[in-house]
C-alpha cells in the first residue's frame, strides 16, 4: 500500500511562486488596501512640528554651606545617579506646573477646546482638580528628555502642530528648569538654618526668664556687695558653670551634625573634612561606577569584565554605606557624650549650688542667677554667629552659576516630524506585500481539495495520464482573457471552404468527434497515449472509468475517450454501467429500451443490447430501464459472463462506473476489468474523497492504472501546465501557417 509519507518532503520554490502567481490578486488587493489606507492617514493627518533645545548639566562641586566643621559638606564626585535625577526633575510633574501657569496654558488655543469640553462634561466624582494640574500631565507625557550618550548634554524636545509654541514651550522649560534646579539645591542649608533658628528663639525667651529673674531676686533681697568669701565660692560656682556652659555647647554642635546625618544618604553624601577613609571610599567608588556605566554602553551584561566591575561596585557600595553608617554611629556617640557631659556637669553644678547656699545662700543665688545670665549671652551670642555664616554662605552660592545651563535655545521648526509620508507609504507597502503572502500561503493551506495531478500522485502514488482543461458552456468568448488559450489550436477546414471558430464551442460531449483538431481533442489523444503506455507488454483491452464523487465529468471523458480509440480503427464498446445515473444514452442521443439491466435480468440476449452509435467504431450498451438493485446485478455471474464475451468481440470496452464513495458498484465491477482510470475534477475533490476513494479500490484489488484530472482551469490551478499550452499550441499554429505544414 501507498504511504506519502514514504517520499521525502523538498522546499521547492517554483511550487511557492507558482502559488503566489495563481493568488497574485489576494496579494495585490492588500498591497492595495494598506497602501490606500495608509496614503488617507498620512495626507489627512495634522503635521505635527518637532522643537529641540540643549541643555549642559553638569555635577555640583559647590560646597553647600562653608561651615565645614560643623555640617561637613566638601567637594562631590560624578554619579551616574546624579544625572538621572535631574532627567527625572525635568518631566516632573512640579516643574510642568509652573510652565503651565507662566505660560497661562488654559487659555492657549491649543489647549482650550480640550478645557471646554471637560467644563461641559459633568464630572463622575465632586473632586475637584487643578486645570493647570491637568494640563502638567498632558505635558509631562508629550516632553521627551534624552541625553547625549558620551557628554553632559541633554536634549529636551516637544512635538506639536504649532510649531511656535513647541519652542516656546521648550525653552520655557528650560528656564523653569534652571530656576526650579537652584531653588532645590539648597534645601540642605535651609533646613539646617530653620534648626538653628528654633535653638536661638528657645535659648532667647529663656535668657529673658533668666534675667526677669535676676532682676527680682535682687530687688527682693536687696544686694549690692559681696565679700572675699562669698566672691571665692561664686568664682569656683561660676567655673563650674562655665564649663557646663561649654558642654551645652558642645551638645547643640554634636547634635546638629547627628541631625545633619540621620537624613544623609548615599547618593547625597556630603564629603568630610575630618574623615579621610570615606573620603577615599567615596572617590574610589565613585571612578569604579563611571568605569562600570562606560563600559556598561559599550559591552553586554554578562561580559567577564563587566560583571567583575558590577561584583567590585556592589562590594565598595556595601563598604561606603558600612562607613557611613559607622560615621553617623560615630556622630550618635559623640552626641550622646557631649549629652552625658552636660548632665554630669548639671548635676555637679547643683551639687555646687547647695553648697554655695548653705554659706550664704542669698548671695549665692544672686550669683547664680547672674553666671547663668551671662552664660546665656554668650550661648545666643555663638548661636547667632553660626546662622548668620550660614545665611551668607546660601546668599552667596544662590548668586554662583549654576551647573545647569542652557547651550542651545529651541528654534521654530521648519519642517514637520510627522507623518513621515514616504516611509509610511514604504512601510504599507511591505506589510500588504507580507499580509498578502501570508494570506494567499493561509488560503491555500485551508484550501484542501485537489488542485494538480502532481498534488494527487504525492497522496495516492497514482500517476497522471493527462489534463482536461475547462470548457465554459458560455463557449471559448468567456475565457478570452485566461493565462492559456484556444485561438492557438487549428482552426478546422470545412468542405466549402470556410473556417469554424472555435470561439463556438459550448459542449464537451464527443468534442473530439465534433472538432479533431481543437486543443481538447489532443488532450483527449494525449491521455489515450498514456493508457496505452500504462501497461508493460500488450496494452489494456477492458478499461473502467470512476471518480470519487458525482459531477466529475468521468461520463464525458469515457465518451470522448471512446472517440479517440475509435480514430485508431478499434472497434469500441462503451458499457454504461452506472445504472443509477445513466448518461451515455443522452450523450450518443440513442433511444433504446434494451440494454444492461434487460440483458442481466434475462429479458433480452447479449447482441439485442449492444447498439451502434452515430460515430464510427463505436457501439454502446446502455443502461436500460433503472433496476431496483444495480449493486445484486453487477455482482452476477452473467454480468461477469458480460464481461469475457465483450473482450472477445471489441477491441477496447470501456465501462463507465458511478462514483466510489456514493455506492459500492465500482468496487464489485472494477475488480472484473484489466484497468481503470480515475477521474478527478480539480477544486471540487477534497483530498480526503480522493484518497479514500483510491484505498477502497485497492481494498477490492483493483488495479488503478492513473488519473485524469477534468475540467482544469489553466489559468488558475497550475502554471505549468498554462506556460505548456501556451508554448505548445503556438508551436503548431506557426507549423500550419508555414507551406507543407503537417
Amino acid at each position: 500500500m501507498y504511504h506519502p509519507e514514504d517520499e521525502e518532503t523538498e522546499i521547492n520554490l517554483l511550487e511557492y511562486w507558482q502559488l503566489l502567481l495563481k493568488r497574485k490578486w489576494i496579494v495585490i488587493a492588500c498591497v492595495g488596501a494598506a497602501i490606500f489606507f495608509t496614503a488617507v492617514y498620512v495626507f489627512k493627518a495634522t503635521p505635527k512640528y518637532r522643537a529641540v533645545s540643549t541643555m549642559m548639566i553638569e555635577e555640583e562641586n559647590s560646597r553647600i554651606l562653608s561651615i565645614e566643621d560643623e555640617f561637613g559638606y566638601g567637594r562631590r564626585y560624578p554619579d551616574i545617579r546624579f544625572y538621572n535625577t535631574q532627567i527625572k526633575l525635568l518631566q516632573s510633574k512640579a516643574l510642568m506646573e509652573r510652565v503651565a501657569r507662566k505660560l497661562d496654558l488654559i487659555n492657549h488655543p491649543l489647549f482650550m477646546p480640550e478645557n471646554n469640553n471637560k467644563k461641559n462634561k459633568k464630572p463622575k466624582d465632586k473632586v475637584k482638580i487643578d486645570p493647570y494640574l491637568r494640563l502638567a500631565m498632558v505635558l509631562s507625557s508629550g516632553l521627551e528628555v534624552s541625553p547625549v550618550r558620551d557628554t553632559k548634554l541633554v536634549e529636551v524636545s516637544f512635538t506639536c502642530p504649532d510649531p511656535k509654541f513647541a519652542a516656546q514651550l521648550v525653552n520655557t522649560v528650560s528656564e523653569e528648569f534652571v530656576d526650579f534646579y537652584i531653588e532645590k539645591r539648597y534645601q540642605t542649608t535651609q533646613r539646617a538654618s530653620r534648626f538653628l533658628e528654633e535653638q536661638i528663639a528657645d535659648l532667647r525667651q529663656r535668657l529673658a526668664e533668666k534675667e526677669t529673674e535676676l532682676q527680682q531676686y535682687s530687688r527682693e533681697k536687696d544686694l549690692y556687695f559681696l565679700n572675699e568669701r562669698e566672691s571665692a565660692a561664686v568664682s569656683e560656682f561660676a567655673d563650674i558653670n562655665q564649663a557646663y556652659t561649654q558642654a551645652r555647647i558642645d551638645r547643640i554642635n554634636a547634635e546638629a551634625k547627628y541631625e545633619e546625618l540621620k537624613n544623609v544618604s548615599l547618593d547625597s553624601l556630603p564629603q568630610f573634612t575630618d574623615n579621610q577613609v570615606l573620603r577615599d571610599l567615596r572617590t574610589e567608588y565613585v571612578q569604579i561606577k563611571n568605569e562600570y556605566e562606560e563600559k556598561s554602553q559599550v559591552f553586554k551584561q554578562d561580559y567577564p569584565e563587566l560583571v567583575k566591575l558590577k561584583g567590585r561596585l556592589d562590594s565598595m557600595r556595601k563598604e561606603l554605606e558600612a562607613e557611613i553608617a559607622s560615621a553617623l554611629q560615630a556622630a550618635e556617640t559623640e552626641y550622646k557624650t557631649a549629652l552625658n557631659k552636660e548632665l554630669a556637669l548639671n548635676n555637679l553644678l547643683e551639687e555646687q549650688k547647695t553648697d554655695v547656699a548653705q554659706m550664704n545662700s542669698d548671695s549665692i543665688q544672686y550669683n547664680n542667677l547672674l553666671i547663668e545670665v551671662q552664660n546665656m549671652r554668650d550661648l545666643l551670642s555663638s548661636l547667632e554667629q553660626r546662622q548668620s555664616e550660614t545665611l551668607v554662605s546660601a546668599r552667596l552660592g544662590d548668586l554662583k552659576s549654576t551647573n545647569v545651563s542652557v547651550i542651545e535655545e529651541a528654534e521654530v521648526p521648519l519642517r514637520p516630524v510627522s507623518p513621515k509620508k514616504k516611509l509610511s507609504l514604504i512601510l504599507a507597502l511591505m506589510v500588504g506585500l507580507f499580509g498578502g503572502v501570508g494570506l494567499a500561503f493561509v488560503l491555500e493551506y485551508l484550501d484542501n481539495s485537489i488542485k494538480s495531478p502532481e498534488e494527487a500522485q504525492k497522496l495516492t502514488g497514482v500517476p497522471s495520464l493527462g489534463v482536461v482543461p475547462y470548457l465554459p458552456p458560455e463557449g471559448l468568448k468567456k475565457i478570452k482573457r485566461q493565462g492559456y488559450s484556444y485561438r492557438y489550436s487549428y482552426r478546422e477546414k470545412r468542405a466549402d471552404g470556410k473556417s469554424d471558430q472555435f470561439d463556438k464551442i459550448k459542449k464537451i460531449e464527443l468534442v473530439n468527434h465534433l472538432h479533431p483538431n481543437f486543443t481538447l481533442s489532443e488532450d483527449y489523444r494525449t491521455i489515450r497515449t498514456s493508457i496505452l503506455l500504462s501497461s508493460a507488454g500488450s496494452p489494456p483491452e477492458s478499461i473502467a472509468f470512476t471518480s470519487a464523487l458525482p459531477k466529475e465529468g468521468k461520463s464525458v471523458t469515457v465518451a470522448n475517450m471512446a472517440v479517440s480509440f475509435a480514430q485508431l480503427n478499434e472497434k469500441v464498446l462503451i458499457v454504461d454501467a452506472d445504472m443509477r445515473k445513466p448518461q451515455q444514452d443522452k450523450i450518443f442521443g440513442l433511444r433504446a429500451s434494451k440494454g444492461m439491466s434487460t440483458y442481466l435480468t434475462g429479458k433480452a440476449s447479449l447482441d439485442e443490447c449492444i447498439h451502434p452509435t452515430k460515430v464510427d467504431g463505436i457501439s454502446l450498451i446502455p443502461c436500460g430501464p433503472v433496476p431496483p438493485n444495480p449493486t445484486e446485478l453487477l455482482n452476477s455471474k452473467p454480468m461477469q459472463q458480460v464481461v469475457s464475451e465483450v473482450e472477445d468481440k471489441f477491441d477496447k470496452v470501456l465501462y463507465d462506473l458511478p462514483p466510489v464513495l456514493a455506492v459500492v458498484d465500482p468496487v464489485v465491477l472494477a475488480n472484473l476489468v484489466e484497468a481503470t482510470v480515475f477521474v478527478v475534477y480539480p477544486r471540487k475533490t477534497t483530498e480526503k474523497a480522493f484518497v479514500s476513494a483510491v484505498e477502497e479500490l485497492r481494498r477490492g484489488r483493483t488495479k488503478i492504472i492513473g488519473t485524469v484530472f477534468n475540467g482544469m482551469r489553466l489559468d488558475k490551478d497550475d502554471y505549468y501546465y498554462k506556460s505548456f499550452y501556451k508554448s505548445y499550441y503556438r508551436s503548431r499554429r506557426d507549423q500550419e501557417n508555414q507551406p507543407g505544414g503537417p
